[in-house]
């Protein structure tokens, strides 16, 4: 998917939040993702050295069909992604920015996130085929730093920071003011093993979070 498309997608989603369930098993899988879905979220996030996490994600993207988008994260290798896409998975995310694996991923007509945190970073995964950037990790890039991304920047090129993102509406704000288009969340929003009823607590503050920013 190109920035284009990816961006003109992304801007329509009301709740432009990736959920990074980092530690999840096929046990949970289909529960997790029902949670979600009804919380408001349309991008889940299953971390590749999270337990069977292929499984994870076939079961997934069976429950969701066509309501969210599910795919993998920390996916470091070309063939990691062709198993993530067998598993019917459409996102791919990375922590960094590995050209053979963002170009894998356009060549299977996958989201491609990859990770980056300098401009050399950023447009070397643009020119790879990049959907858009997840800026991580968010605990070292402030939103001064993201504002400076901007100024280089192709406006159509999405920024999600991803780490250390709270359900918290004012820090959300001081990154959308600097650029940002939404957000990854991970361990403040899902922990392995963490009862599901707290995850739609989680869930379901950060959307309340999400709503007072607009």
């Amino acid at each position: 998917m190109t920035p284009d498309l990816f961006l003109e997608h992304w801007r329509k989603e009301p709740l432009p939040l990736i959920a990074i369930l980092r530690g999840i098993t096929p046990q949970e899988a289909t529960a997790a993702a029902e949670i979600l879905i009804e919380a408001g979220f349309r991008w889940l996030e299953v971390p590749m050295n999270s337990p069977s996490a292929l499984e994870s994600i076939r079961l997934m993207c069976e429950f969701a069909g066509d309501n969210a988008k599910i795919g993998a994260g920390t996916v470091l290798t070309v063939g990691q992604v062709d198993d993530v896409a067998a598993a019917g998975g459409q996102l791919i995310v990375s922590p960094n920015a590995n050209t053979a694996v963002i170009q894998r991923a356009c060549q299977r007509n996958l989201v491609s996130l990859p990770g980056v945190m300098t401009p050399t970073e950023a447009f070397a995964a643009l020119h790879a085929g990049a959907s858009a950037l997840k800026l991580f990790p968010a605990e070292q890039l402030s939103p001064e730093l993201l504002k400076a991304f901007r100024a280089v920047l192709p406006r159509n090129v999405a920024c999600l920071p991803v780490g250390g993102i709270r359900p918290d509406a004012d820090q959300m704000q001081r990154y959308m003011r600097a650029g940002a288009n939404g957000f990854g969340l991970g361990g403040a929003l899902y922990q392995a093993g963490m009862p599901l009823d707290e995850l739609a607590n989680r869930a379901n503050a950060y959307r309340q979070s999400w709503n007072q920013v607009q």
